[in-house]
This record gives C-alpha cells, sequence and structure tokens, in this order.
C-alpha cells in the first residue's frame, strides 16, 4: 500500500473550481500584484487569528525577517530562539546583524523550553523567538511572562501553525509580530512560496507594508527604509484563498488520523508526539522519536511508506552559525532529538486505512529493527 508524505494533486482536486476562476480573471485581468485576493487573504487571517494585521508577503522567511526588522531588531541585539527548526527562523535574525542566542527544548513536544531562557538572557537580550513547531503553540503562557518581566519584545514564528491555538488564543496574538508560511507543504499550502506577517500593532504593520515594497512609505517612489522585494504574487493568494475555505476540515481530518496514529502506536518501543495542555495541535507534522531510526525509515520505505527527518541536524551545528559559540554537547536534548526523530505521513487525503499500515510498519520495525527484512 503506496502511503505518500504529501499529496498536492488531491488538494488541487478538491480547490479547482475556485482556484481555476480565480486565476483565469487574474489573468484576464492584469491585476497581478497586491489586489482583492491579497486583501481578503490578509482580512481572512488576521480575523482567524485574532489580530487587526495580516500583510501578505513573498515567502515566510520574508515574513519573519520584515516582522522582526520592523519592531526593531538589529545590529548589537540578541534573541532568543532554539535551534530545532528550520533555517529560516535563524537566518533572518543573523541576516538583520542580530545575534541568535539558543536553547534547549522539551524533548516530548518539541518546543522551546523556558526554564533555559533566564540563563541565556544578558544585557544585550532584545527578543525571545519561540517557533509552534509541527502544528501546535510552544509553552506561550510562561514564554510571554518571562518576556515581560524583562521588557524583552516576543516573537512568534508560526510558519507551522495557522490555525493552531491554546485555548483560543491563536498563534500570532501573543506577541509584537509572527511569521506564517505558505510553502506548498504547509497545512495551508500555495502553488510556490508565501508568507504573512501578522500583528496588533499598527506602527509595526505599516513599517512591514512599507518594507515589502523596497521601503516604500505612504508616497509613491519616496522610501523610508531599506526594504525588500516582497509582494505576494496576486494569484498565490487566489490560490490560497481557495484552499482556506477547506481548512478547517483539513485540520479536523489531521487531528482524527494523528489519534488513530496515537492509539496504533501506544504499545510500540517509540516515542509519540505529546501534545501541551490546553493546545489545539493541528499536526503540520506527526513526528515519532525511535532508535534505529534508520532501519525503521528504510523499513517503510521497502514498503511504500514515505517518511521525513526534521530536522537530521540542529542549526548550531551547521558551519555557517558555528560562530555563535554554541558547540557541540551545548544543547543536548535538540542533539537527541534530532538524531531520533522521524516525521509520518499525515495529511487530509491519507485514508484510515493508510495511516494504520504505516503505523504498523512502525511497529514491525521499531519493535525488531534487526530482524525485519
Amino acid at each position: 500500500m503506496r502511503v505518500p508524505f504529501l499529496d498536492l494533486e488531491a488538494q488541487y482536486s478538491e480547490t479547482r473550481e475556485a482556484t481555476d476562476s480565480a486565476v483565469s480573471e487574474i489573468l484576464a485581468t492584469g491585476r497581478y500584484v497586491l489586489g482583492k485576493h491579497n486583501q481578503a487573504l490578509e482580512s481572512r487571517l488576521a480575523e482567524m487569528h485574532g489580530v487587526r494585521h495580516g500583510i501578505a508577503v513573498n515567502s515566510g522567511t520574508d515574513a519573519l525577517r520584515i516582522a522582526l526588522q520592523a519592531a526593531g531588531i538589529g545590529p548589537g541585539d540578541e534573541v532568543i530562539t532554539t535551534a530545532f527548526t528550520f533555517v529560516a527562523s535563524v537566518e533572518v535574525i543573523v541576516q538583520l546583524g542580530a545575534t541568535p542566542v539558543f536553547v534547549d527544548i522539551d524533548p516530548s513536544t518539541f518546543q522551546l523550553d523556558p526554564e533555559q531562557l533566564f540563563p541565556a538572557l544578558t544585557s544585550r537580550t532584545k527578543g525571545v523567538l519561540p517557533i509552534h513547531l509541527f502544528g501546535q503553540l510552544a509553552p506561550m503562557e510562561p514564554i510571554a511572562r518571562f518576556a515581560a518581566d524583562h521588557a524583552l519584545t516576543l516573537f512568534e514564528d508560526a510558519a507551522q501553525a495557522v490555525a493552531s491555538h491554546c485555548k483560543g488564543d491563536f498563534a500570532g496574538s501573543w506577541g509584537k509580530a509572527s511569521g506564517l508560511s505558505f510553502y506548498v507543504t504547509k497545512n495551508l499550502g500555495a502553488a510556490g512560496d508565501g508568507g504573512m506577517v501578522l500583528t496588533d500593532d499598527d506602527e509595526v504593520a505599516e513599517k512591514c507594508r512599507s518594507l515589502r515594497v523596497h521601503g516604500m512609505g505612504r508616497e509613491r517612489y519616496f522610501y523610508d527604509d531599506i526594504g525588500y522585494t516582497s509582494r505576494m504574487a496576486e494569484i498565490q493568494a487566489a490560490v490560497l484563498c481557495a484552499k482556506l475555505d477547506r481548512l478547517d476540515e483539513w485540520t479536523q481530518k489531521r487531528r482524527e488520523l494523528a489519534a488513530i496514529y496515537l492509539d496504533e502506536l501506544r504499545e510500540a518501543p517509540v516515542v509519540t508526539p505529546a501534545t501541551l495542555e490546553g493546545n489545539h495541535h493541528t499536526f503540520h507534522q506527526f513526528t515519532i522519536r525511535c532508535n534505529d531510526r534508520d532501519a525503521v525509515m528504510a523499513h517503510l520505505k521497502a514498503h511504500e511508506v514515505d517518511s521525513a527527518i526534521y530536522y537530521p541536524v540542529p542549526i548550531h551545528l551547521h558551519q555557517p552559525y558555528e560562530a555563535f559559540g554554541h558547540g557541540a554537547g551545548s544543547l543536548p536534548i535538540t542533539e537527541e532529538v534530532c538524531q531520533t526523530c522521524l516525521s509520518l505521513p499525515i495529511h487530509p487525503h491519507l485514508s484510515v486505512e493508510q495511516v494504520r499500515f504505516a503505523a504498523a510498519k512502525v511497529r514491525e520495525a521499531a519493535s525488531n529493527p534487526a530482524g525485519i527484512a
């Protein structure tokens, strides 16, 4: 039985009519940039996440960079974050001339451990950037208290957390600004790249809108900042609006499939992902931890079950980031998780039978890695 990691063709088949109609209209009218579909997407996602402003940009990476820059992060500043993430979370800090300061994670949730924040605090610390990893929020209540107590700017990397919340407080509503990603693999994915800044701060929002168009302010061809070319293409916004109509349904399916995995793997010698109390987990990934990961992965591949490793090497051990002083052994939990984590297929176009089959193959491999064929 084939169990794919992603099924973009199935996504398109569900949204074909709305997508094709909107794209045809855009091509016919020539309104390619910052049109009504951008405005609709910004409005709908801002309302969903409980903030006043959504600013559509060209990628999730741009969303984070522009958000941090608009809120004042720059040379000499330190931003506390984690090394168990996609590189964009960290590279944007460095690109702004600031320094990433890494803290370790909770091995059961993969989220930033709030207990590690105070030891990382220095006189140069200006911000905290938790990562809402794999579809659930980081432990935002203690993180937000820490930021407030020490007059730090709280940001959120919500690239993997569209529609995720804790007790009704959505990703993007906790801090000064946050970034969403609409890369094709995300729960809400574009036909390519796309991203959005979410903020409740009027000044930050105004600056983000300027930065996405070369730093151009309220008057055309007059520049207030050194900015970027980061407008979202109108066609991408149209694709996302069509998919947004299905997002609640797709999220519920992900949650149902995750519950099946949790049940099927309950007795298996693997560590299944934990959900923090109060979190509405949207399961962008279903990530387990297991010994003999390579053997498990090979067994899955032999039975046509896809899997992936997010992330095989923590950011602090990559050559461009070694200069920030976090050598091997400095983040022991992060480093161990990178050696044992494995993400299984979870998307709304899988059947229950496919998920049970995938879980069965995990059980076989994890229970007897030396003896599997």
